[in-house]
C-alpha cells in the first residue's frame, strides 16, 4: 500500500473531526435533533409548518462553507479534490448512498457521528454497514478488476 503523503492531512483532518463533533454535540443539545443530512433535507419532502426554515438554513450553509472557506483561507491551504472516477461512477455512487440511506433510516453523518455517540446498536450495525460496503466495493473496484 503506498499513502500519497503530499494529499496526507492529518491536521485537517482532526480539525474538522472536532468541529463536526463539536456542531453534532451543540445541534443535539440546543435543538434536541440529531445532525444527520439525509434526515435535515428529508424534512423537507414534504414540508412541515414552522419546520422548514431552519432546514433550509442549515443546507445552505452546508452548501455555502466550501466557497466561504475558499474566500477566506490563503489559497495555497485551498486545493480542489481528485476524484478518481467517471461522472457516471460518481452518478451510480451518489444514487447507490441515497439508496442506502433509506434502508438504514440515516446517512453516515447521522449514525456514524451521533448515533454511535449515544451507543446507538443501531447505528452501530447501520455505521459498520456502511463502512463494509465501502471498502469491499473499493476493494472490488480497484483490485479484483485489474486484470
Amino acid at each position: 500500500m503506498n499513502i500519497d503523503w503530499m494529499h496526507f492531512t492529518p491536521w485537517a483532518s482532526l480539525a474538522g473531526g472536532l468541529i463536526l463533533g463539536l456542531a453534532s454535540a451543540m445541534f443535539i443539545l440546543l435543538n434536541g435533533r440529531i445532525l444527520g443530512i439525509s434526515g435535515i433535507l428529508g424534512g423537507l419532502m414534504p414540508p412541515k409548518l414552522g419546520d422548514t426554515w431552519w432546514r433550509i438554513a442549515f443546507l445552505l450553509g452546508l452548501f455555502a462553507a466550501p466557497t466561504v472557506f475558499h474566500a477566506v483561507m490563503p489559497v495555497e491551504w485551498v486545493t480542489a479534490p481528485r476524484i478518481d472516477a467517471g461522472v457516471l461512477s460518481v452518478i451510480g455512487a451518489g444514487l447507490l448512498v441515497g439508496i442506502g440511506t433509506r434502508y438504514a433510516s440515516g446517512c453516515t453523518s447521522g449514525h456514524g457521528v451521533c448515533g454511535l455517540s449515544r451507543l446507538s446498536p443501531r447505528s452501530l450495525v447501520a455505521t459498520l454497514s456502511f463502512m463494509g460496503a465501502g471498502f469491499l466495493i473499493v476493494y472490488v473496484l480497484r483490485h479484483a478488476f485489474q486484470g
